[in-house]
Order: C-alpha cells, then structure tokens, then sequence
C-alpha cells in the first residue's frame, strides 16, 4: 500500500524524524507533529528538500482538545491514510534509587499513553468512515517484559501494545488496519544517555527502513530485531525469580524525564 497523507507525532526526533524523511518523497504530504517549533521545521524543510510537501505543527499531545481540534481540521483539509502515534519520552531509576519520581512517573504516563490514546481516538471514525487507512502505535520491547530500572515506561508501553491489539480486530471489520511498532534500541536522543548494555543497537534511519516495509504492507505487528524480541520472550518464561536475579544486578541508570503530567503553558 502507498501512503500518501501522513500524520506522524514526535517527528521533531529520533524515530518519528526517521520516519518522515523515509517517507519524503514527490507526491507525499506529510504533517510533522511535536513540541519543539525549530527542530519541526528542520524535519519540514528536510522532507520538502526531498519533494515531500511538508507542514510543521507545534502541539502538545497531552492536550486532548487542542490535538483534536488540529487533527479533524487536518483531516478535513487532506485526507490522512496514514498516522503513527510516535511521541514519547523515557524515564526510571537513577543508580541506587528505589522508587521512580511520582511526578515524572505521571509525565511519562501523559504523554506515553494518554498522548497515543489522544493522537488516535479522533482518526476512528474518520477512517472507519472512508473505510481505509493504517492507524500505527509504537510500542516497545520493553513492554514485552518488566523492567526493575524503568518501571513506568514499561508500563506505558504494555498498555499501548493492548490498547492496539484490542483496536486491531474491530477496526479491520471496517477496513482499517491497526500497526503495533515494537522496537527494540535505537540510536536516538531518547535513549541517549541512558547508561546500560544496548544489544543490537540501530541507527533510526534503519529502523525507519524496517518500520515503513511494515507500514507499508499493513503488517499488525513489527518487530525488530527479531533475535532480541526472541530473547526477552524467553525471559519471559523463564521463573521470574531468576530472571528478576539477574536483572537487578545490571548497572543501568536511566535519566528521569523532565516532563510532567501539566501541559506547559
């Protein structure tokens, strides 16, 4: 299937900027959404470079009614076939913390999850009503397993990866295919100063690659890499006593987000 309308969140960065400039190309309109305004327009100017026509907005997924707003006024003005609810932070354990920090563990949960659910509630009816299209979530291996130095992130990513897969059937009866992005490591700003083992790390231009091929044949699930995937499913059926052994006795510190539940005013 090519897609030629696309929405994309968090597309100022990493995998979402990835993606756009994957997708760049004569014939293609592309609606970059993020926060940061001079980051979105390089990601803009970078895909119109390549022939894409490209519009930046500057929107914060946490607001429900304004993200909205914008997408139905998108929408109306072209017609989306594709949208990837992409944006996302990070955030755990500090070396030698115990908890996580409430108010960052509640960032991440606006954002994570309640920014996908914002980014694809609006697009249902839409699309079920033209009876076409791929709405795309990004999960994340980290959601296959929980993780003892990142707790809520683990959390949100679990509840994306159900929130997806319950929408997959349903969906399909109406023509409209739901895709579930499962990452693994990814060379990107979110996960740059995370200090840990970063097995079968790729660049996001590779990820993007991997993801589009899978956008692009309406796969309900992509995975990658698949030797990692593998891995953490056989942790997960080993006895959790072991594993959870084992894991606490990894060095990893893992940068505790700024981002809180309040949208920034």
């Amino acid at each position: 299937m090519t897609h030629r309308a696309i929405l994309i969140t968090g597309a100022s960065s990493g995998i979402g900027r990835a993606l756009a400039l994957e997708y760049a190309a004569p014939g293609v309109t592309l609606h970059l959404v993020g926060r940061d305004a001079a980051r979105l327009e390089e990601t803009a100017a970078a895909a119109r470079a390549k022939g894409a026509q490209a519009q930046a907005h500057r929107l914060d997924v946490r607001d429900r009614a304004g993200l909205g707003a914008a997408l139905a006024a998108i929408d109306a003005q072209t017609p989306l076939d594709l949208v990837v609810a992409n944006a996302g932070v990070t955030t755990g354990l500090p070396a030698g913390a115990l908890a996580e920090d409430p108010e960052a563990v509640r960032g991440i949960i606006a954002i994570n999850l309640l920014g996908a659910l914002n980014t694809i509630e609006p697009m249902i009816e839409p699309f079920c009503a033209r009876g076409r299209g791929v709405l795309a979530l990004t999960g994340s291996l980290a959601a296959l397993r929980g993780l003892p130095y990142s707790p809520a992130y683990c959390a949100t990513k679990a509840a994306v990866h159900l929130y997806a897969e319950s929408l997959r059937g349903k969906l399909r009866q109406r023509g409209v295919k739901v895709s579930l992005i499962v990452p693994g490591f990814v060379h990107t700003p979110l996960n740059a100063d995370l200090v840990s083992l970063k097995p079968l790390a790729m660049s996001d231009a590779r990820a993007a690659r991997i993801i589009r091929r899978g956008l692009d044949r309406g796969r309900p699930t992509i995975v990658f890499p698949r030797l990692l995937y593998w891995g953490i499913r056989l942790l997960t059926v080993l006895p959790a006593g072991l594993v959870d052994y084992f894991m606490v006795r990894q060095h990893v510190d893992v940068p505790v987000t700024r981002e809180r539940e309040a949208l920034d005013r």
